[in-house]
């Protein structure tokens, strides 16, 4: 069963919505499926614009921290996986809208601040990049997704402050356009998406690969040796700490 729960609706918008009890947690087969679900909406004429979600409390809780430590070749094809599967969210020719109605967390975060407009529950959840205070390094294309969306004043409290906010201030950090309350949140994501999706195609596509070229140019420019030292942050003695603290944390 896909961890990518896909419907369509009216005037071509497709909801696709991650399903991985209890925090859609980002690990190989959740990627894999974003990926697969991003590439079929690319090459569907009928699907128009995409909007993106999460089942039940989260959007997405980032990493999965409770999975088994990886060896070397393993975590290279998640950090493959990571950015392939970012770079389709980010590129793919057509409006996506995220809807956020729970915890965006790190690497949840990040799925939304991928999409070209994001809107938000006005209700108790937390949003944050907390990988500085749990010893994790950001990926290429996280790093510059994050850059693409906010301002580096709001980018720097975010990634070096690490703390996790309530989802009030996601209208102050510049995380979402609107926060609506939870009997207008989805029709008026729809709404705004069938709007977008029905834009001239040739012309959001072109304007929208101009917005975003310098970015993926960064993130195809990063060579082997730059990823594995990203990815070597997370093997320190302090960084696996931090996890193991967090993940006590968690459980308690």
């Amino acid at each position: 069963m896909s961890t990518v729960r896909i419907q369509d609706h009216d005037a071509g918008v497709r909801l696709l919505t991650l399903d991985r009890p209890p925090a859609n947690a980002i690990d190989e087969e959740l990627l894999g499926d974003l990926a697969a679900a991003v590439a079929a909406a690319r090459s569907d004429d009928a699907v128009r614009a995409i909007v993106l979600t999460g089942a039940g409390r989260f959007l997405s809780g980032g990493f999965d921290l409770a999975a088994p430590r990886r060896d070397d070749a393993a975590a290279q094809r998640v950090a493959e996986l990571y950015r392939d599967a970012h770079l389709a969210l980010l590129e793919l020719p057509k409006p996506t809208i995220a809807m956020v109605q729970g915890h965006a967390i790190a690497g949840g975060l990040v799925l939304a601040l991928a999409c070209d407009y994001r809107l938000g529950l006005d209700a108790d959840y937390k949003i944050g990049l907390n990988e500085v205070a749990i010893g994790a390094s950001f990926p290429r294309v996280a790093l510059e997704i994050v850059r693409l969306r906010l301002t580096h004043a709001r980018a720097a409290e975010l990634l070096l402050g690490a703390a996790l906010y309530p989802a009030s201030q996601a209208l102050r950090l510049g995380i979402v356009d609107e926060l609506l309350p939870a009997d207008k949140l989805e029709s008026t994501v729809l709404r705004r998406a069938a709007r977008m999706g029905s834009f001239p195609r040739e012309s959001y596509a072109h304007t929208k690969a101009a917005l975003i070229a310098e970015a993926v140019q960064r993130v195809r420019a990063e060579t082997p040796q730059e990823a594995r030292a990203a990815t070597a942050v997370w093997s320190t003695e302090e960084s696996r700490a931090a996890r193991t603290a967090q993940r006590k944390k968690l459980e308690s």
